[in-house]
């Protein structure tokens, strides 16, 4: 079982001193090689779909099946987590997926019609397997109350930051230089054996929260207004990711080189990693619900631009921009999770958020794929501007709901009617330093710096300087 974990503030809570926490290491590199295979999913399917089909369009049509059944799916499979543990829903979830991926490749190859594909795309998204999340729940739990939190988030960040880096050209190369399928039989083997890998790591898994036979009710993540805000802020960044996919490889055919595909999204994909690895070593000094909008005016701005690119010399430099941009969102939104949802519904949280970019990624694969076949790759490069600009609009209309005091009145559902009552009265240690100073106990006033930093340490936006270590 897993425990939190006393963070020694002598230290640098830095990625060094993240990985050195007591079995991290056992389950971050199987989860990482569980996840790469997700970074080829979608862009093996356009790859292959389009090459037998001639149409971005119904290419487009079919992996946004695959994406809305993942989304869709994946708050499901978060519940069974949060109820099951990991291994019980892990294991027959990386057995169907692999079984129907390679299914869905088979129709293809013989030439199905669309709608037979599209058929086969609903137990393929269906069965995409949260390692994502699974991940960050250990993190969670393992690291409650520690300043190593926001770090682990953005060394999450950074490792499936580094998948979309590996996995779209990976597939690229495989789908362009192996064979058309070879990107999607690919991905159903490595997600089959590095799922098993995972699902055997077992001590660290969460402790399962199951409900009691007294009757007792667990906490819904969907139930905090908080999240809700989340989600819809998460579905602008899949549809980033979805525009990019479909237009990046458009404009690829449109240049006579299809291979730059591979390069143009790992350019893109690489500004995403690089501003995850300096968010996590970086002290803030602003709370994170404005790190969050700063982040998304910063990601609205860059999107909106793309359209007008039309060489490599142009759409290169700006696909990095606004990788650079997505990591603040998708960092800060992950990490206020663990503010937000109490930890017995925190695996379906997590889901959620995964769930809304791949079903932002479904719609703008759709949208984009249509406008590429029209028009041209420069109208499939809208989809992204118009996402980013109404989840930014709806973030700002909804920020109070993000507030920094929301994790005080956050009950945990498991708990004691009594114990309860009082975790929703009681202020937070940050909030009551901050609101009545002059009542703090004398011990607290003239703590040492390390004393103070762990008093502040849970605090929306309090956290002790975070360096590469």
């Amino acid at each position: 079982m897993t425990s939190a974990v006393t963070t020694d503030t002598s230290a640098r809570p830095g990625y060094g001193q993240l990985l050195r926490t007591p079995g991290a290491l056992g389950f971050v590199l199987p989860g990482f090689a569980a996840r790469l295979p997700f970074g080829m999913l979608t862009i093996g399917m356009l790859l292959l779909i389009q090459h037998t089909t001639g149409s971005y369009g119904s290419a487009g049509i079919v992996a946004a099946v695959t994406g809305v059944s993942m989304a869709l799916s994946a708050p499901l499979m978060g519940i069974f987590t949060d109820r099951f543990g990991q291994s019980a829903v892990l294991v027959p979830v990386v057995l169907t997926h692999a079984a129907s991926v390679s299914g869905l490749a088979a129709l293809a190859l013989l030439d199905a019609p669309v709608w037979a594909l599209a058929l086969a795309a609903v137990p393929a998204g269906a069965s995409v397997p949260q390692v994502g999340p699974m991940v960050r729940a250990r993190w969670a739990a393992k690291l409650e109350g520690s300043p190593l939190l926001p770090t682990a988030a953005a060394f999450e960040s950074v490792t499936d930051e580094f998948t979309f880096v590996v996995g779209p050209v990976l597939a690229t190369a495989l789908c362009t230089g192996v064979h058309p399928a070879a990107g999607l039989v690919t991905e159903a083997t490595l997600t089959l054996f590095g799922g098993l890998l995972f699902a055997a790591r077992r001590a660290t898994q969460p402790k399962p929260h199951a409900p009691s036979a007294a009757g007792e009710k667990r906490a819904f993540a969907l139930s905090f207004p908080g999240l809700r805000v989340l989600i819809f802020a998460f579905l602008g960044i899949g549809a980033v990711f979805g525009g990019m996919q479909v237009s990046l490889a458009a404009f690829s055919n449109e240049i006579g080189n299809p291979g730059a595909n591979g390069l143009l999204y790992g350019v893109f994909a690489a500004g995403n990693m690089i501003a995850g690895i300096a968010m996590g070593a970086v002290a803030w000094k602003i709370g994170p619900r404005r790190r969050l909008i700063l982040g998304y005016i910063g990601l609205t701005a860059a999107a909106s631009v793309l359209w007008a690119a039309h060489s490599m010399i142009l759409l290169g430099p700006l696909g990095l921009v606004v990788g650079l941009f997505i990591a603040p969102a998708l960092i800060t939104g992950y990490t206020m999770v663990e503010q937000l949802v109490p930890a017995n519904a925190r695996t379906e949280a997590f889901t959620w958020l995964t769930g809304s970019i791949a079903f932002g990624q479904a719609i703008a694969v759709t949208l984009a794929g249509r406008l590429t076949d029209a028009h041209g790759s420069s109208y499939g490069f809208l989809v992204p501007m118009g996402a980013t600009a109404l989840a930014l609009a709806t973030l700002l209309a909804l920020r109070a709901k993000l507030a920094p005091k929301a994790p005080s009145r956050v009950v945990n559902a498991s708990a004691p009617a009594g114990a309860a009552a009082a975790e929703a009265a009681a202020p937070t240690e940050a909030a009551t330093a901050a609101e009545a100073p002059s009542t703090a106990p004398r011990t607290a006033r003239t703590a040492s710096p390390a004393a103070r930093n762990r008093v502040n340490e849970r605090g929306m936006g309090h956290r002790v300087p975070v360096t590469v270590d």
